[in-house]
Formats: C-alpha cells, sequence, structure tokens
C-alpha cells in the first residue's frame, strides 16, 4: 500500500507565490510519474504538471510558465512551486503518482492520489 501525504497549502494574495509537497511512503518498488491535479468547487479535477521517471514534464496551459514541478527521485518526493498566483488558481491541490509496488505488479489503474491540499489566492 503507498500513500501520498501533501503540505505547504494556505491563503496566499495574487501575484505571491507557494510551494507545495508531496512525499510517497509505503511499499514502493518503483514510481514512473509524479505530479499535481487540482480542483475547484464545481470543476472536474485537471491537470496542473507531471514528471515523469525520465524527467520529462508535461503541464496544463494555464501552469506553463508559472508553475514547475520538481521531483527528488532519491526521496520519492514531489514539490510544486507555484508564481504569480491568480484568483483562478484557488483550488484543492493533489499530489498524484503511478508507482508500482513489486516488480511484478503492475501500477494500479487510476493511481494513487493524495488527500488534498487547499490553496486560496485572495486579497
Amino acid at each position: 500500500q503507498v500513500q501520498l501525504v501533501e503540505s505547504g497549502g494556505g491563503l496566499v494574495q495574487p501575484g505571491g507565490s507557494l510551494r507545495l509537497s508531496c512525499a510517497a511512503s509505503g511499499s514502493i518498488f518503483s514510481v514512473f510519474v509524479m505530479g499535481w491535479y487540482r480542483q475547484a468547487p464545481g470543476n472536474e479535477r485537471q491537470l496542473v504538471g507531471v514528471v515523469d521517471s525520465g524527467g520529462r514534464a508535461r503541464y496544463a496551459d494555464f501552469a506553463t510558465g508559472r508553475f514547475t514541478v520538481a521531483r527528488d527521485y532519491t526521496k520519492n518526493t514531489v514539490e510544486l512551486q507555484m508564481n504569480s498566483l491568480k484568483p483562478e488558481d484557488t483550488a484543492v491541490y493533489y499530489c498524484y503518482a503511478e508507482i508500482a509496488t513489486a516488480y511484478n505488479k503492475p501500477v494500479p489503474s487510476g493511481g494513487s492520489w493524495g488527500q488534498g491540499t487547499q490553496v486560496t489566492v485572495s486579497s
């Protein structure tokens, strides 16, 4: 079993910055993808950015140029650095990972998710 624990959410003024962190723990054999999604009230969960095991990153259009996803492959952690935050960035941010728990076990369908951390951008 795998656990993802996020930290770092909170209230920030428009134009400000915030950094989220996520640590994976449990029965980890290999981590293929780690990153972040978000969900605002009344909206579907959407991609923010993810990084695969080869260091290739994929970002949503709204995140490009403002957000950066960084992984520490030795610690199984991922961070989301958010700059130039806007009120429309207000959402619950979820850590996401695709983790194999053994060499002969596939990554669970749908991946693994953290409990979510609230980010509110408001003056």
